[in-house]
């Protein structure tokens, strides 16, 4: 569990991203501008912080740069922006940020963005099967993020499988996605019908991607 700090003068983004780091099971602070950031700044030390460029008081870069020189700079910032270019993600980089996110930010890339950053600070959350692999995005985001990979990853008591990210893509995908599907026929006694509906497939297509994979459908069946 990390504290995060979120800092943005949005109220539905603020209460968005609350919502979805809470259920992840972090703590979050919240802020809606420049000085609310900086007293929630001294009070304490973030694990992580969120930090929108575009405010009304103070944009989010110029308060990095405060950061940095007064030494408060002191753990992972990812920037947030619907108008920012690559100049102002190049400048944030050179700062001190670690990652940018364009708005308006989806699930899967706010959750890769955080746990590359609390990776940073050795705080991990236990891995989850929805959140175990996300592919690289080409955006404006790489140039804040580019050189960042994932640790291996670990998908819990009953599949301890790690994944090697230096594989080809592929390669990686198609062991990530068997283990995937031979987890959840255990769990679920080898019952396709309650795979298909846990995993959001059409049994018929459930059927030939476990074949494709080379997945063993008798293991653990118990009925369909």
């Amino acid at each position: 569990m990390a504290n995060i700090l979120v800092v943005d003068d949005e109220l539905g983004i603020r209460d968005l991203l609350s919502e979805i780091l809470n259920d992840e099971g972090h703590q979050v602070e919240l802020a809606e501008n420049a000085a609310q950031a900086r007293a929630a700044r001294g009070r304490t030390r973030p694990d992580l912080v969120l930090l929108d460029i575009w405010m009304p008081d103070t944009d989010g870069v110029t308060l990095l740069k405060e950061w940095l020189s007064s030494g408060l700079l002191t753990m992972p910032v990812i920037m947030m922006s619907g108008h920012a270019t690559i100049d102002t993600a190049v400048e944030a980089t050179k700062i001190g940020a670690m990652a940018f996110l364009e708005k308006p930010i989806t699930l899967q890339k706010l959750l890769k963005a955080v746990e590359q950053g609390l990776a940073k600070t050795n705080i991990r959350k236990p891995a989850a099967l929805s959140t175990a692999l996300r592919p690289v995005d080409l955006t404006v985001e790489a140039v804040m993020t580019d050189g960042m990979l994932p640790e291996p990853v670990n998908l819990g008591p009953q599949a301890t499988q790690s994944f090697l990210l230096e594989k080809p893509l592929r390669d990686a995908r198609d062991e990530f996605e068997k283990a995937y599907f031979e987890f959840h026929l255990a769990k679920e006694g080898g019952s396709m019908t309650r795979v298909a509906e846990k995993t959001g497939l059409e049994r018929t297509h459930l059927y030939r991607k476990l074949k494709q994979l080379g997945v063993d459908l008798s293991r653990g069946k118990r009925g369909a």
